[in-house]
């Protein structure tokens, strides 16, 4: 495709949560159909592991800060320069269709059409966390997000779960699609299985509960394997946990890691979409999952489900897996069925669907039809 007539997509991302992992795939995804990305980032530094994870790929322009996260503490002076910042990338790289990862953005004067994606929220991480309505310290918040909302040109969301959070939190009630994330099935494939419990994601997160595998840990026959970022953003870190603590992984260690697990465990309080299980599905482990709406949309029968709070379950499902190795074995199966529809290639199909309904520009590129919530 001649440069002058490549469409031209500009991303947010943030580099400290699988928003950066989603991102990554997507862009390269787009760039592979012929597509230009400006992915602007921030949250933290980018580390020299995801640098790594576009190396090459001319099509994609990596514009990186440091601004913090619209979640984070005192951060909205930062969130208005991040602002400024995204406009200033408008201006020079003219975008075809502005595509958001954060929710306050959606209330600037882009000169494209928008699409906001709402991977997770404040709102309902609190009240799947706390069982309560977050505190009103989180009143700006839910004003900045309802505002982004309201004046995007398009909302979604990887599942109808999350984009049911929006209305109940922020009382979004217009159209929006349920775009499914996707992730390379070249990355993570099944190996020799071994007798080990394998988990992901920040420790600090309570939204993981991976607190639940520490209290049942020391009662299986099995090593409860941990990875994960100990070190929250804003300061301060998780305790050491009884399983054993890997720390952060690079995509290639990880998949090294859940190749070689049997079982893969996530008994998740919230978790609007779930990479790493994706991640661990195609690596064919048997699932134990957090018994949210969620990760039941996405998985179906493919797993066993736990309530988050219910520990003695936590173990029993663990065990049944254990003690049952054709059990095991036909789960993980259906659960590496179930993940290898959930590709990059079905994922951008999904996308520009979604950038076509904002510029008909889009509409040489191969569509599918989607699904509105």
């Amino acid at each position: 495709m001649d440069a002058s007539h490549r469409r031209r997509i500009l991303i947010t991302a943030d580099t400290v949560g699988g928003v950066w992992t989603y991102a990554v795939e997507l862009s390269i995804a787009l760039a592979r159909r012929g597509m230009t990305v400006a992915l602007a980032t921030m949250g933290g530094p980018v580390s020299a592991a995801q640098r790594a994870q576009l190396a090459g790929i001319r099509a994609v322009q990596l514009h990186e800060s440091s601004f913090k996260l619209e979640w984070m503490q005192d951060a909205w002076d930062d969130v208005a320069r991040a602002g400024a910042w995204l406009l200033r990338i408008e201006r020079d790289f003219r975008p075809d269709v502005v595509h958001l990862n954060q929710f306050a953005f959606g209330s600037l004067p882009f000169s494209a059409p928008t699409l906001l994606v709402a991977h997770s929220c404040v709102l309902s991480w609190w009240q799947a966390v706390h069982g309560e309505p977050a505190p009103p310290q989180w009143d700006k918040y839910r004003r900045k997000v309802a505002r982004g909302l309201a004046a995007a040109t398009l909302v979604a969301a990887p599942t109808r779960a999350m984009l049911q959070t929006l209305v109940r939190n922020y009382g979004y009630t217009h159209a929006a699609l349920v775009l499914r994330n996707g992730r390379n099935p070249a990355l993570f494939r099944p190996g020799a299985k071994r007798g080990c419990i394998f988990a992901a994601g920040r420790l600090w997160d309570a939204g993981k509960n991976l607190g639940a595998l520490q209290a049942v840990a020391a009662h299986l026959p099995w090593p409860v394997q941990l990875a994960g970022s100990i070190a929250h953003p804003d300061g301060g870190s998780t305790p050491a946990f009884s399983a054993c603590c890997l720390g952060e992984l690079t995509t290639q260690e990880l998949a090294r890691h859940l190749s070689a697990a049997a079982i893969y465990a996530l008994p998740a309080r919230y978790e609007p979409f779930g990479l790493s299980v994706l991640e661990a599905a195609l690596s064919g482990c048997a699932l134990v999952l957090g018994d949210i709406a969620s990760l039941r949309e996405t998985w179906g029968p493919a797993a066993l489900y736990v309530a988050p709070d219910d520990h003695a379950g936590l173990e029993t499902a663990l065990r049944r897996l254990i003690n049952d190795p054709l059990d095991r074995l036909r789960r993980g199966e259906a659960a590496l069925a179930r993940a290898l529809q959930l590709t990059p290639e079905r994922m951008a199909d999904s996308y520009v669907a979604a950038y076509t309904m904002l510029n008909p520009s889009f509409a040489s590129q191969p569509v599918k039809e989607l699904q509105c919530a």
